[in-house]
C-alpha cells in the first residue's frame, strides 16, 4: 500500500470511511471490517462526530483498542446536525474533541477536522482554538471539510505565524461528481493542502453493481434511499456504462478506474471508500494500483467532462 502526505502524516492512499458503523453494521462486524482494513495495509480512518451520533466513533475505537498505533485517526466537529453546540466556537471546539476522544478510547486525534464552515464564527477564532489544542496534544494535524476555494484561501491566510493551520479538505469528489476542479484543487495545489475526497465512489454507483437494465441490488445504500434517489437517473447509468466499456477495454474494473483516476490528482491523498465487509475492504485496497496514461485521462474528460 502506497502513502501520501497530510501535512506531517503518513497516510495509506486508500482510507476508510466509517459512516457505515453504527448505522449500518454493528459494533462486531465493524471490528472485522476495520481488522481487514488493517490487514491489507490500510492505515487512515475516517469518522465524525455526527456519524450515528457518535456511535461510529466508539465502534471505531473499540475496533482500533489493541492496534491504535498502527492507525491514522481522523475524525471531525462542527456539523450542525450534531447539536446546537457544534459550531466553530472556541468552546464548542474544546467540547467536541473531549468528548470525541472519550468515544474513541484514545488520548489525541491524528486529524482533526472542522466539517462545515460556521458563517457565524470567524475562522480565525476557531483556528485558534484548534492551535490550543495541537499544542496541549490532543490533535496531531487540523484540516477542513467542505470548504470552498474562497474559504480555503481566507482560512490559510487567518493563522498567525507559528500556529496551526489547515493541512486538508474534504469535499465530495468523483468521476460523477468533479465540482472540485473548478477551483477548489488548484488552490490546494497552490498552498500545499491535501485534498480527500469522500463519496469517491458515488454512494456505491461506482462499483458496477448497478447497471442499466437491470434491477437494483437490495440492502445496498443506493437502494435504501427510496424514490428519493438522485443518483439511479438515466444519465448517470449511462455514464455508468461508458465508464464500464472504457475499463474494460484496458482490462481493469470501474471500481479500480474510481480509485485511480482520483489518485491521478496530485492533490488527492487518500480515498477514503465505506465498507461494510471485509470482502469490499480487501477490493478497495487493491484497486489503485491502475496508472492511467494522460491519454486515458484525456478520453475520460470526453466521457465526463468537468
Amino acid at each position: 500500500m502506497q502513502t501520501r502526505r497530510i501535512g506531517s502524516l503518513d497516510v495509506s492512499v486508500v482510507g476508510l470511511g466509517c459512516n457505515n458503523f453504527g448505522t449500518r453494521i454493528d459494533a462486531v462486524q465493524t471490528e472485522r471490517v476495520v481488522g481487514a482494513a488493517l490487514d491489507a495495509g490500510i492505515n487512515f480512518f475516517d469518522t465524525a462526530e455526527q456519524y450515528a451520533r457518535g456511535q461510529s466513533e466508539e465502534y471505531l475505537g473499540r475496533a482500533l483498542s489493541l492496534r491504535r498505533s498502527q492507525a491514522i485517526v481522523a475524525t471531525k466537529f462542527g456539523h450542525p446536525a450534531s447539536g446546537p453546540e457544534s459550531g466553530g466556537r472556541p468552546e464548542n471546539v474544546r467540547k467536541a474533541l473531549e468528548g470525541s476522544l472519550r468515544r474513541l478510547g484514545t488520548d489525541y486525534v491524528d486529524l482533526y477536522q472542522m466539517h462545515r464552515p460556521d458563517p457565524n464564527v470567524p475562522v480565525a477564532e476557531t483556528l485558534g482554538a484548534l492551535d490550543e489544542l495541537v499544542k496541549a496534544g490532543k490533535v496531531r494535524e487540523i484540516g477542513s471539510s467542505n470548504f470552498s476555494a474562497e474559504q480555503i484561501r481566507q482560512a490559510d491566510e487567518a493563522p498567525r505565524a507559528g500556529a496551526a493551520r489547515f493541512v486538508s479538505v474534504q469535499n465530495e469528489y468523483s468521476l460523477v461528481q468533479r465540482q472540485p476542479e473548478s477551483g477548489v484543487l488548484a488552490e490546494c495545489e497552490r498552498r500545499g493542502v491535501a485534498f480527500i475526497p469522500y463519496f469517491p465512489l458515488s454512494s456505491g454507483l461506482l462499483t458496477g453493481k448497478f447497471r442499466k437494465g437491470q434491477p437494483v441490488p437490495e440492502g445496498t445504500r443506493i437502494a435504501n434511499m427510496g424514490p428519493q434517489n438522485r443518483l439511479l437517473t438515466d444519465e448517470n447509468l449511462d455514464l455508468v456504462e461508458r465508464l464500464v466499456a472504457f475499463s474494460e477495454s484496458r482490462g481493469h474494473t470501474l471500481l479500480e478506474l474510481a480509485f485511480s483516476w482520483l489518485l491521478s490528482r496530485p492533490a488527492v491523498a487518500s480515498v477514503i471508500a465505506g465498507a461494510t465487509r471485509p470482502e469490499q475492504v480487501h477490493a478497495n485496497a487493491s484497486a489503485a494500483n491502475w496508472k492511467l496514461s494522460e491519454t486515458d485521462l484525456r478520453e475520460l474528460d470526453t466521457i465526463q467532462p468537468t
